[in-house]
């Protein structure tokens, strides 16, 4: 699980500067509603009532042995939810041993990775050079038996260097399609805001539409299909930074942080002794597996009052919400898009599957909260200034909002 105190980043490492007193990190619980309760909620969701100002009422959520229940009888696959659970679990296992025998630590970054696979989305990693993030896509490619491919992002890059072009065959007199590097199961682009607009707008639509266009004519790219997108937090004068519209279109962005010097020593210990280049022990799981996966990540049963708790997130990170976060428009010029509840809602179902769980909790909801919201967040220029840290604006959206 994250830590949750504010100023502690997602990874164990300290986020700088808290948010000052205009935006508390904590926020009192919200009194009790008259009424709520299991047979207040099932009333409201059978009406769809809303109180007041739009937002759906904060109840209680039904206990374990009724989610199970519940998702059950909701069930749009053959087999039961369970059964589901229990073969991921399987799966999801190998996986693990297989990136835990090329990668050192990083388990936040595993679970990222994972989750942004499973849920088919794509995702943005941050970090200094040197902390392992093209051997983690590497790892997590072969570890799904994915064809891998890297595109190292320079200023002179163009689109068709990515996506493919047309070439001359001299000999029939006939053009022949050479597809790019985009086309593979697994992409890493490595410090893309080194890349041109032109060419980042390109790869952010193959990401998008999941095809490219070439002559006229159109390539479906590869299933299953994610981009490991990398940025580099220094050294970035020349570059091109992403417009935060392209931003909300990546699921996550996780910041890497150093290993612990444990991990640092094992990792010298790995090379010295050659065991990073000893064969995967592991049998990779397939393809198809992945798409089965996805599947059943989108059969995790959502309760209606979890869905409520994450409209609610989102519209206080607005400004809004059921308990609006005091001096927040003092820090926060641009709140999260329903496309950040959409990715909140899908990372926390790929969350209880990893968990062994056949429904979503308010916990699953939290655990990838600053990956899922740090880039949906536009802050103002005070807040620049004052360093103040997206994860800790994150803590206090989550803490005005009653858990339910």
């Amino acid at each position: 699980m994250q830590p949750d105190p504010a100023g502690v980043g997602p990874t164990g490492g300290s986020v700088p500067s808290p948010i000052p007193p205009s935006v508390p990190p904590s926020v009192p619980p919200a009194p009790a509603q008259p009424g709520s309760g299991r047979r207040a909620r099932r009333t409201a969701n059978a009406t769809g009532a809303a109180p007041a100002g739009g937002y759906p009422s904060t109840q209680s959520l039904p206990s374990s042995a009724e989610l199970e229940r519940e998702a059950e009888r909701t069930s749009r696959s053959n087999a039961s939810p369970r059964a589901d659970v229990d073969r991921a679990g399987e799966l999801l296992g190998r996986v693990t041993q297989i990136f835990s025998q090329r990668v050192v630590g990083q388990e936040q970054l595993r679970l990222a990775l994972v989750s942004s696979l499973i849920a088919g989305g794509h995702i943005l990693l941050e970090s200094v050079p040197g902390l392992a993030k093209t051997t983690a896509a590497q790892t997590l490619a072969a570890a799904v038996s994915g064809t891998f491919h890297r595109i190292q992002c320079t200023p002179d890059l163009m689109p068709n260097d990515i996506v493919g072009t047309q070439v001359l065959n001299y000999a029939t007199g006939e053009m022949t399609t050479q597809l790019g590097p985009v086309h593979a199961n697994i992409v890493l682009l490595d410090e893309i805001n080194r890349s041109s607009a032109k060419t980042q707008s390109a790869m952010l639509e193959a990401m998008q539409e999941r095809q490219t266009s070439i002559g006229g004519v159109i390539y479906p790219l590869p299933q299953p299909f994610m981009v490991l997108a990398t940025q580099n937090p220094i050294e970035e004068e020349g570059t091109y930074v992403l417009p935060e519209a392209q931003m909300d279109r990546f699921l996550m962005k996780e910041v890497l942080t150093y290993p612990k010097p444990a991990e640092e020593a094992d990792v010298l210990d790995r090379i010295s002794t050659g065991a990073f280049e000893e064969p995967i022990r592991t049998s990779p799981i397939s393809t198809e597996d992945v798409e089965w996966l996805a599947g059943a990540v989108e059969r995790v049963y959502v309760d209606p009052v979890i869905k409520h708790y994450i409209v609610a997130l989102i519209n206080t990170s607005r400004g809004g919400g059921p308990r609006p976060v005091p001096g927040l428009e003092r820090h926060v010029r641009v709140g999260a898009s329903p496309r950040g509840g959409i990715a909140l809602m899908k990372i926390a179902q790929a969350v209880a599957l990893q968990a062994g769980r056949t429904y979503v909790t308010p916990d699953d909801v939290r655990l990838l909260r600053y990956a899922t919201l740090r880039h949906r967040l536009v802050l103002t220029y005070d807040a620049l200034a004052d360093d103040i840290a997206p994860e800790s604006i994150i803590d206090a959206i989550f803490a005005a909002v009653p858990t339910p």
